[in-house]
């Protein structure tokens, strides 16, 4: 077994050096090796994205064990969105660890838990009563913002859309869109969960309100209003492919919901946190969900999800119907409270924004010379590209897979999406520099154009 010497293992968080570094081919020698052990020791449906064994992260950097470093360009899937080991976070995690680690807030509770509860009440958008349970994963949160809404309304049918991506448990499988990896070989799943068509506009077309009729039509017709206890949407879907519906779409989705007593699930897992330049996306289309599901950004890394909803709502479980033995675990909750108070006082909101002009700026110019790109889209450093064949406009997932895998080879880590397969997500941390988001896209440029 080889692995790197503690002395040679780099410092992570803000001051690893940010510069792009290839000293060997990827993955070098030690990652490959380590790799293999996780070849024989990890199942195989455990993939991986980029060939390399991660040391140290910080910045908009990510090393590897053969001291190779990274462009990172996708947090972790939008995880560690303050940056890697933040010092707060790393304080804060250190200093709870010292206190204790956990006594389960069911058997004895502590402030923490409590703590991160009211800020996401204060946070979340909507100007009423507000209560947080807290659980540890984005799949485990809808799985509970499910079970409060059928208690809450004595339904049993859930209404979600194409192109959705919810988690890899039953009965997020079932509310989740995509077929292969996610829930192909895996059924039957959870019953009583029915799809409605999305807005997309570069495909559909169809303006907001348009879409929703659509929809509503789909979902009267074969489901019945008087049967749903929820609808759960992605303000911006995130694994379907970064899909920003047309303006209105959820206004008028959330409206016939309120109108037919329907509790309205707006799963920001993706897209909260200062991801998409403000602190939920709901605030960019003017929607103030019944339910709101969070994980991912929360933690700065650390497992933690919640449910925040109208009080009414969420207390209408019987007490214990709601739990879990790790859920708002106080080392998590340390790092949340940490986190939290970095996205509302150190700028990170603004950062996200910047981040989100650079991008679009610079892939609007490249879509200028190449009309293999078919469409930009997305809000703040939560931005995709979507590859299309320019004669067709058919989907071009194979440009995607090889532009994707240059960037990788070339140190720039790079995340596809979409039900198709053709789109290019950027999810940087909103600690990366300017120097490193150029940089990084330059090598999608030539990746590009090499193709």
């Amino acid at each position: 077994m080889s692995l790197m010497p503690a002395t040679q293992i780099p410092l992570g968080g803000p001051d690893l050096p940010q510069q792009r570094r290839l000293v060997t081919e990827l993955p070098g020698p030690r990652s490959a090796e380590i790799l293999a052990r996780k070849a024989d020791a990890v199942p195989s449906g455990v993939g991986h994205t980029v060939p390399v064994a991660a040391v140290a992260a910080g910045g908009g950097i990510v090393v590897d064990a053969d001291g190779n470093a990274l462009i990172d360009l996708g947090s972790g899937i939008a995880v560690t969105s303050v940056g890697n080991a933040h010092p707060k976070v790393a304080a804060a995690i250190a200093a709870q660890a010292a206190q204790f680690t956990h006594t389960c807030f069911m058997i004895s509770p502590y402030e923490s838990y409590i703590a991160v509860a009211e800020a996401l009440n204060r946070l979340t958008p909507g100007a009423f009563a507000k209560k947080t349970a807290l659980f540890n994963s984005g799949a485990e949160a809808v799985e509970n913002a499910i079970k409060i809404a059928r208690k809450y309304t004595g339904r049993a049918a859930v209404a979600a859309f194409d192109h959705g991506y919810h988690g890899r448990t039953n009965l997020t499988m079932a509310l989740t869109a995509k077929a292969m990896p996610y829930k192909s070989g895996f059924g039957p799943f959870a019953p009583e969960i029915y799809r409605a068509p999305m807005s997309y506009p570069f495909r559909d077309g169809l303006t907001g309100p348009q879409a929703a009729e659509r929809a509503i039509t789909q979902l009267e017709k074969q489901v019945g209003a008087d049967n749903l206890a929820a609808v759960i949407i992605e303000p911006i879907q995130g694994e379907g492919g970064f899909i920003v519906p047309a303006d209105g779409f959820l206004n008028r989705i959330q409206d016939w919901c309120r109108a037919n007593g329907i509790v309205f699930i707006a799963d920001e897992v993706q897209t909260g946190f200062a991801r998409t330049g403000r602190m939920f996306a709901s605030e960019i289309f003017g929607i103030e969900p019944d339910l709101v599901t969070t994980a991912k950004g929360i933690a700065a890394g650390l497992p933690l999800a919640a449910v925040t909803g109208r009080a009414e709502i969420m207390d209408a479980s019987h007490p214990g119907g709601l739990g879990g033995t790790y859920g708002g675990n106080p080392i998590a909750c340390a790092a949340a409270l940490a986190a939290i108070d970095i996205f509302e006082n150190d700028g990170v909101i603004e950062r996200a924004q910047q981040i989100g002009a650079l991008l679009k700026g610079r892939l609007t110019a490249i879509q200028a010379q190449d009309a293999r790109i078919g469409d930009i889209r997305g809000h703040g450093a939560m931005i995709a590209v979507e590859f299309v064949d320019p004669q067709t406009g058919a989907p071009d997932a194979a440009l995607t897979a090889a532009v994707a895998r240059a960037c990788i080879a070339q140190g720039v880590i790079i995340l596809t999406c979409g039900t198709f397969g053709n789109i290019i997500r950027f999810l940087p941390p909103l600690s990366i520099g300017d120097a490193l988001l150029n940089e990084g896209i330059d090598i999608l440029t030539a990746a590009l154009a090499a193709q």
